[in-house]
């Protein structure tokens, strides 16, 4: 019997398959993967970010001595590592030292300050700060310094600098392989209605990230993975795993650029891109020219690209887009054919997961009629494995032993889901995760607001745009710049308001709490104060 589900679906086994049982499931974390990977590999390629390029035997060696500096600055299984930098090879040095010992990567957004940053780390209690050089300012707005880990490495130009802070010399000692199921990263999400959780990774799952991901996009052995998207989020994160796992050579960019996107496709010989909607929208809004589809790359991701956009895309640049569903919590459990037989649709379920679509009491709703979408694996630790530090959090969510996923979904009679929209009150601007509920923190401590609301209004370029309506206090002269740039320095720039409305009572329900689908539903009203039409910039 295999331990592939599709295989076992009665459907021909694939290349797929015949890596899955190349791992069995003792074997499927990073140190074994990578080790067998490399003694196959070789030099082949297997990193390109900036002036590095590391071939397959060099990352395995890369991983090793990353893990030993570890071990000799007292780390075991299961401390934490705190990683504060860009897309740039040492964050991968970090990451494989953690995987390759058992510790735990805590990759941070560098966009984060103060009570966001603080929060990340007092959740964590890291042990070491690896943080690149650029991003050591930010530590400045941490009001508790109480939460810093004790010691610091940094990330300059001349690579990783082992240095300051108290850490303790141990000899160097045989420690035991990590378990499938034991967590190699912790990566947080923004919250909704409380601060960001962070999602407890398995190394087993990153495993699956890149076995599922890479037949939904059908990736080759050989092929150029480039990615633009922040490796601090899963998508970048399991992309290398793709790339590991399918004999793939894998591109990591500095940062997306819609005006030089195509240009270093075309340098890497890239095959195979990744993209999110607002992605999409910018590169068709840049000026056609006539190397449009002069690239190598024959599919990319598209996840959250509207339907509408889909074939214009296709058209313009050759490339079809897969579109789908997958969350940090999951994995990537819902795909479209390529190209889409319904754009802008979730897709249809993989093999190897489960889902339901269900009511407030969790009991399973007919197709066609929208409900919560639950969801659960078939194979061990495919999934995350809950919230670190927050077991309240973690038995809600996972409830009935099916996670639930917080979205409205609709699943039709022919198995298409569709996707309605976020029972929780979450954001989701230009890829990134906004939670109202901290922004909401930061506003409500301004000495002239009474009350505040943090809500989505629809974007142009599709996902959502940050919107907030105040009810200043009595008397006080508080006008739309000054809320902005009160936020800035305090929060993520991603989350900074774009648009400010100023309301002279607050829709409220029955028991007194904001109505805050009133002011959804109301969406951009003339009174609101647009900081991108203003002209306003914001300082990141």
């Amino acid at each position: 019997m295999t331990t592939y589900l599709q295989s076992q679906s009665g459907k021909p086994r694939d290349r797929y398959d015949e890596i899955v049982a190349a791992f069995p499931p003792t074997d499927r974390v990073l140190p074994t993967i990578l080790a067998r990977q490399a003694a196959r590999y070789g030099d082949r390629p297997l990193l390109i970010a900036g002036q590095a390029r590391w071939t397959y035997a060099e990352t395995a060696g890369v991983a090793t001595a990353s893990a030993q500096k570890l071990v000799e600055a007292g780390i075991v299984p299961g401390d934490r590592i705190a990683i504060l930098a860009s897309n740039r090879a040492e964050f991968l040095e970090a990451y494989l030292g953690c995987a390759w010992l058992g510790a735990v990567a805590v990759p941070i957004n560098p966009a984060l300050r103060g009570v966001q940053l603080e929060h990340i780390f007092r959740n964590s209690a890291p042990r070491i700060l690896i943080a690149e050089d650029i991003y050591l300012a930010n530590l400045d707005s941490l009001q508790d310094r109480s939460v810093l880990p004790p010691v610091l490495w940094t990330i300059n130009g001349a690579g990783l600098s082992h240095g300051s802070g108290r850490a303790e010399a141990v000899a160097t000692r045989t420690l035991a392989a990590p378990k499938p199921g034991d967590t190699v990263a912790i990566l947080y999400t923004s919250g909704t209605t409380g601060p960001s959780k962070g999602v407890c990774c398995p190394q087993a799952q990153l495993f699956w990230w890149g076995i599922y991901s890479a037949r939904n996009l059908g990736i080759r052995d050989g092929d150029v993975l480039m990615t633009t998207l922040p490796i601090f989020h899963t998508n970048a994160l399991n992309a290398f795993y793709q790339a590991l796992l399918n004999g793939c050579t894998y591109v990591l960019e500095q940062k997306f650029s819609a005006s030089g996107y195509w240009k270093a496709a075309r340098a890497h010989g890239a095959t195979v891109g990744y993209l999110l909607g607002a992605m999409a929208a910018m590169l068709l809004a840049q000026p056609e020219t006539p190397d449009d589809a002069n690239h190598a790359i024959r599919v990319s991701l598209g996840g959250g690209v509207p339907g509408h956009l889909q074939e214009p895309f296709r058209r313009r640049f050759n490339v079809p887009l897969l579109d789908g569903y997958a969350s940090t919590e999951t994995n990537f459990v819902f795909a479209t054919p390529i190209p889409a037989d319904h754009p802008g649709s979730m897709g249809y379920l993989i093999d190897g997961a489960e889902a339901q679509i269900v009511d407030g009491d969790d009991t399973p709703l007919p197709d066609g009629e929208a409900g919560e979408l639950v969801l659960r694996s078939r194979e061990p630790f495919a999934f995350a494995t809950g919230y670190f530090n927050m077991p309240e959090k973690t038995v809600e969510a996972w409830r009935n032993l099916w996670f639930h996923s917080g979205d409205r979904v609709v699943r039709d009679a022919n198995g298409l889901y569709r996707f309605i929209d976020r029972m929780k009150d979450a954001i989701r601007r230009r890829g990134e995760n906004v939670s109202s509920w901290e922004v909401e923190n930061v506003l409500q401590a301004h000495p002239l607001v009474s009350s505040c609301a943090v809500y989505p209004v629809p974007s142009e370029l599709g996902e959502d745009e940050v919107a907030v309506a105040i009810l200043p206090k009595p008397g006080a002269s508080l006008q739309p710049l000054d809320v902005v740039q009160y936020c800035e320095g305090k929060m993520a720039y991603f989350a900074v308001p774009r648009f400010v409305r100023f309301v002279s009572q607050m829709p409220l329900t029955e028991n007194g709490k904001i109505k805050k689908v009133s002011l959804r539903e109301a969406g951009i009203t003339p009174d609101m104060w647009d900081r991108e039409k203003a002209g306003y910039k914001l300082r990141r």
